[in-house]
This record gives structure tokens, sequence and C-alpha cells, in this order.
């Protein structure tokens, strides 16, 4: 056999085994966007994915692959770049919210979609005694929508104050509640927000000196650091131990109007690794001559890693006092739209309807859904 045509043979079989062991390379982690849902289907049911990516399509799902957990495992070539996608059970039923996105690059993304009932539900704990204020209280708390259809879910926490206001027209001041558990639900059909647990703390006739930080010449108060033990020490675990939520301070917020502005303010700025986000509707930053707003000014150094909504009406809600709060947080370096957010509402006024109107602006702000 002719010896030049025996070496071209050797070279061509090298070659081949080179490109053979190309093809059969599998896809790994790095080079694929694996999508791993996590729903228990119940026996005899299946999680689909439907897409905009290459290897997707909206018309008809492809099925995802069950794991232990009740994960159910799908996984795209590297060359679908970014999607969006939703997952279906039996390629029938729609997840509720937003599509999902997947961002260009390699991408392992988990979800917790739920299929069911779109409204939450109310729980009310009853005559919680604080032994850090020597008093008891009502906690309202509002369970998301999935909650008890996706058990394998944890959730973010929004602890609120004046708790009577949120849920109910019937304790509410003046009989308007902010429909707190409405407007949650409204926005997480829309993919407008998260879901997340809120867990609504009654005042009591203590409510001015717990909801204050320091004295006030005129109207005293100061008891706000027992408070927010009270909530810290007493509340959260309670919460912690009893649902299902993610703990630390990226997972921890603190929200109120008028008062309820100025301690939910005062604890993200004092306790920001447990509070990492404090929602200031109507704050009362006039206490004690703005001592608060004074003392952000005075501050040196690295600032708190917290993020801050503040916000104010223009009908006698004060507006100029928030303004100020406002210019000294970006003084000492917080950021306009990363953690530092304001909002003006011309015909605000400093009541609960303004407040449930605007309550949609920092939920969307603080937990979007992407």
């Amino acid at each position: 056999m002719n010896s030049h045509f025996v070496a071209g043979m050797s070279r061509i079989v090298a070659l081949c085994a080179v490109f053979s062991s190309f093809a059969l390379a599998p896809f790994h982690a790095a080079d694929a966007a694996t999508l791993r849902v996590h729903y228990d289907t119940g026996w005899g049911n299946a999680i689909s994915i439907r897409g905009d990516a290459a290897s997707l399509s909206w018309q008809k799902g492809r099925n995802a692959t069950w794991t232990a957990g009740n994960v159910w495992v799908y996984e795209t070539p590297a060359s679908d770049g970014a999607f969006e996608f939703k997952p279906l059970v039996n390629d029938v039923d729609w997840s509720v919210g937003a599509n999902y996105i997947v961002p260009s690059g390699h991408s392992t993304v988990d979800i917790y979609p739920f299929f069911g009932p779109q409204n939450g539900t109310l729980v009310t704990v009853e005559n919680l005694y604080s032994q850090v204020l020597q008093n008891e209280r009502d906690l309202i708390i509002y369970l998301p929508p999935s909650y008890h259809e996706n058990p394998l879910k944890y959730y973010p926490v929004l602890y609120m104050h004046d708790a009577q206001n949120l849920f109910d027209p019937d304790t509410a001041f003046g009989g308007v509640e902010w429909e707190v558990d409405e407007t949650i639900d409204r926005l997480v059909r829309q993919g407008d927000m998260r879901e997340v647990i809120v867990v609504g703390m009654a005042n009591t006739s203590k409510r001015m000196s717990e909801y204050t930080p320091m004295p006030d010449p005129v109207y005293g108060g100061g008891n706000g650091d027992a408070y927010l033990d009270f909530v810290e020490l007493e509340v959260m675990p309670y919460i912690e131990s009893s649902h299902r939520v993610r703990t630390g301070p990226a997972n921890t917020y603190i929200g109120g109007s008028s008062l309820g502005g100025l301690i939910s303010f005062y604890a993200a700025w004092t306790r920001s690794g447990v509070f990492g986000a404090a929602i200031c509707m109507s704050s009362s930053f006039w206490w004690n001559d703005e001592a608060l707003t004074r003392d952000v000014w005075a501050h040196t150094g690295p600032i708190y890693p917290a993020r801050f909504y503040i916000d104010a009406g223009g009908i006698n809600d004060g507006a100029d006092n928030t303004a100020e709060m406002r210019d000294a947080l970006h003084s000492i370096g917080y950021t306009f739209n990363l953690d530092l957010f304001h909002w003006y509402d011309p015909q605000g006024a400093h009541n609960e309807a303004s407040w449930a109107r605007r309550f949609p602006v920092p939920v969307k702000t603080l937990l979007p859904f992407h």
C-alpha cells in the first residue's frame, strides 16, 4: 500500500477523533442556563417550560425533569443568551405573575412559582405580651398568595407599625385602611413586585412614646429604642420560628407613616444590621427640632448599609422636612435610586387615604419582581 496514502488516512482518523470528542462533550453548568423550578406538582403532574429562547416556544412547552426535593430542572444551550420564560403545570396552567428573566451568560435560576389562588391570607396573633415593654398587642400577619400552595418557598418580611390601619376599615383610623393586602395581591399578579410577608404590629396607648427615638420638649416620648428591642428581640424571633421567612437585613424591611415613619427611619439608621430597608411615609422628621435629620447631617465615616424610601405629600404633610432629610442623606453618600428613594405627592395629605394610594410606590421600589 502506498505509504503516502497510509499517512494521509492516519491524519484523517486523528482529526475525526478530535472532532468527535467535541461533538460528544456534554453541556456543563458553565455552558447553559439551568432553570430550577421548586414546586410540588403532586403525583402524576409535571412542569413544562415555555419562553422566547431559541430552544423554547411560547406555543408549546418543553418538559422539565423532576429531581429530589421536588425541583424540576430544565437546561438550555448557552447559545440561547438572555431570555424570558414561564413554568406551567402539565403545559396547561401558567404560573401567576410576570415572566421570569434569565440574563445573558451562564446562569442558574431558581424560582418558586404558584398557580392557584391569587389572594393572600390574614392571620391574627392576639395579645402578644412583651417582656421589654411590659404590655401586649395584636399582630396581624399577611401571608402572600403562594404561602400555603408552595411550602418550598421562603419570604422576605416587612414589619409595619399601626396594624389597625393596614388591613381592615373597621379598625382603621377614620374607617380608611391602607389596603396593604389587596395592594400586594394586585402587584404580585401584575408582576410588579415579589411576594412578601407583612407583620403588622398594633399600636397601643403608648404609641407616641414607643414611636419616638428621643424626647420632644413639647410632646415628651422617647422610648423608641425599647420599642425596637421589642421588634428585634421578641417579634422577629417569634415570626422566624413560626413562619417560612428569609432572614438577615437584606430580607428584613420596616415601615410606617407619620411617627411610624420616624421610628422606621431610626430603625434602619441605627440597626442596619437588622433592618436592611425602611419605608418612611410622611415621617415626623420635625420631631425634637429635626434632631434625627441633624444627626444625619453630622454623620461622618462610612454610611450605614441600608436603603431608605422617604416621601411626603404637598398638603400639610411635612414635605420640607422630608426634603431636608433627603438632602442630608444624599450629602453623606447615599445615592438616588440605589439606596435613597424620595417621592413627592403634590396631592397627598397626612392621612390614611393618601398613604393607601401611594403604598404601591415603596413596595414596587424596594421589592421589585426582577
